[in-house]
């Protein structure tokens, strides 16, 4: 962590503004308290990335969030390209001012220099080979692919500086670790895997049951969430031996599923 800090401060004067990927389904828990201070003089653009994973409708009431506090954010799905040209306008208009400044000034127009930046495992990678149309930067499902940053040339007009995911040291609030550890931000070999189940499964049933209901064949959801995993278990035939579940693995799978976008479009967060 303190490394990549280092990494950004020594690179924010380089760049003329910072693209900041947050999580669509979390968007204050991807959120890196720090960077408000590392980019406090810099011109930024929120990019929520896996829109397509997220709610429809919790996507409308943040981006209505969004423009009511005069932020300039753009939705964007990765995977698809889906917000892509949205962003790149949206940095044209955020860097109006300094191109009529540098013109007034007599000066040529230079490629515009955009650090990407956020937690791990929000899609940095993705984002950046979707846009240049190809595999100019390591991707992976994991937290920490990127470790260190890469200049790439998006088209004559701007590049890109990948920087590596950093999280901070201390998270005050229990909701926000839980909730980086549902998308995979925290690394689960230092979770307890079968308790981080059972929470997301503890959200899941009060807010989106009907997701939990198609997808594991749950007919009781007011079950207790340990109950709801052993049921998902037997229904999936995961045994360790012929009495004992293996809910480790059932715990992994469900983690994996709900990431994967194959329990529905489920949003985390809403706007406060």
């Amino acid at each position: 962590m303190a490394k990549t800090k280092r990494l950004l401060q020594e690179n924010i004067k380089l760049v003329d503004i910072i693209i900041e990927l947050l999580d669509a389904r979390v968007p204050t828990s991807s959120v890196n308290p720090e960077f408000d201070h590392l980019f406090n003089q810099k011109n930024r653009i929120l990019v929520l990335n896996k829109v397509d994973l997220a709610d429809p409708n919790v996507n409308l009431m943040w981006k209505n969030y969004y423009q009511s506090k005069g932020i300039t954010c753009v939705f964007v799905n990765s995977q698809s390209g889906q917000g892509i040209k949205q962003l790149l306008a949206a940095i044209d208009i955020v860097l109006k001012e300094k191109y009529e400044r540098d013109t007034k000034r007599g000066l040529l127009r230079r490629p515009i220099k955009a650090m990407v930046v956020g937690i791990p495992n929000v899609g940095k990678s993705t984002f950046i080979n979707k846009i240049v149309k190809k595999a100019s930067t390591r991707t992976g499902d994991r937290p920490g692919v990127t470790r260190n940053k890469q200049w790439i040339k998006i088209n004559q007009k701007i590049h890109f500086l990948d920087t590596p995911g950093i999280l901070w040291p201390k998270f005050d609030n229990q909701e926000v670790g839980l909730n980086l550890a549902f998308t995979g931000a925290i690394k689960d070999q230092i979770m307890n895997v079968e308790e981080l189940a059972c929470q997301l499964i503890g959200f899941i049933k009060v807010n989106y049951p009907d997701s939990l209901k198609a997808r594991y064949n749950i007919d009781n959801i007011k079950l207790e969430d340990y109950a709801i995993l052993d049921q998902i278990a037997i229904n999936r035939n995961y045994y360790i031996s012929s009495t004992k579940l293996d809910l480790l693995k059932m715990s992994t799978i469900l983690l994996d599923e709900f990431r994967g976008g194959k329990l529905g479009k489920i949003s985390l967060e809403k706007p406060i």
